[in-house]
């Protein structure tokens, strides 16, 4: 469904002190000065849950598998946590795990030098294997930026935002923080055909963070600060409508999937938003086939219930 796409991408999509998210601390101080954007995972932990079994692992993806064996670079088996940062220069992904150093570079590659360093480079995007156990890839100015910080930077890059996840639980293993991914959104996603303008409304958005867990099905937050509480209450109306709009189209004969929009929640008070997602194991197959096939357009299959959520107390909602 169009909705439930909708409400995945708000989830997903949006990314100190001794309470923030572990990370390790190399991949900390290689994050360049201006970062706008840090998002961070454990792999080890995402690729081990059921989710990534049954939405990632069964999918064909060939040209991703070239790379992999043509790199000796395959994220699923060798990285154990990924650091993701947007910079000035680019966008930088900085990886811990094990890294087999005598795998022969592909021959599309060209070598760039970067003082100590060798650059695999690929039109505009490159990485570098620090050592066995380090790694970084992207665009080629960001790595090279990336580079530079670990060699002789002050390593605060990454401070800023991470006191705006000072509260994350140390374990989260997906979580991310961003303050300029809004506006991105905004300049780039078009007008959609029911009407809702997610240009204008996410345009009100200052920053956003969000976090994910993945061992017992799927539970997600993401929460934003807006210019005013007006962009708030849009952004809660906005994601109270999918919600109800996605409950309506629940096909006949898939009554269950009305606990999928059970597992959505929205708050908002003053200038904060908050999108809340619990979805449990045993529904993850059919959030997989909803996803993968739409959903169809059935009847209205929940009607007696998909008039719920109120607009609560005090501007504060809960569906």
């Amino acid at each position: 469904m169009r909705a439930a796409r909708s409400i995945l991408l708000l989830s997903l999509v949006a990314t100190a002190a001794s309470a923030a998210p572990r990370i390790d601390n190399v991949l900390v101080r290689m994050v360049p000065p201006g970062a706008t954007s840090l998002v961070g995972a454990h792999m080890d932990r995402l690729i081990a849950s059921d989710i990534y079994q049954k939405l990632i692992a069964r999918q064909s993806l060939p040209q991703l598998e070239t790379f992999f064996r043509e790199t000796g670079f395959d994220p699923r088996k060798d990285v154990r946590e990924v650091l993701l940062t947007n910079v000035p220069q680019g966008t930088v992904l900085m990886a811990r795990g094990t890294f087999d150093l005598k795998q022969v570079p592909p021959a599309s590659t060209k070598l760039l030098r970067h003082g100590e360093y060798s650059i695999r480079t690929l039109e505009s995007y490159g990485y570098c294997f620090l050592d066995s156990t380090l790694a970084v890839a992207g665009e080629t100015t960001a790595v090279e930026a990336a580079l530079d910080e670990w060699k002789r930077g002050a390593h605060t890059g990454a401070q800023a935002l991470l006191k705006q996840v000072a509260t994350v639980d140390t374990q989260t293993p997906l979580w991310g923080v961003s303050t300029g991914f809004a506006s991105f959104l905004a300049g780039n996603l078009p007008r959609m055909g029911n009407g809702i303008d997610f240009a204008a409304i996410f345009k009100g958005i200052e920053s956003t963070w969000f976090t994910a867990t993945v061992a017992s099905g799927f539970q997600a937050s993401i929460h934003c600060t807006t210019a005013s509480e007006k962009d708030a209450m849009n952004l809660r109306d906005t994601a109270k409508g999918l919600i109800g709009f996605g409950r309506l189209n629940v096909p006949e004969g898939q009554p269950e999937m009305l606990r999928f929009w059970d597992g959505f929640t929205v708050d908002q008070t003053g200038r904060a938003f908050a999108l809340n997602a619990d979805i449990s194991g045993d529904l993850l197959d059919q959030m997989v086939r909803m996803l993968s096939f739409g959903g169809g357009r059935g009847g209205r299959g929940g009607s007696g219930r998909g008039g719920r959520g109120g607009s609560g107390r005090g501007g504060r909602g809960v569906i």
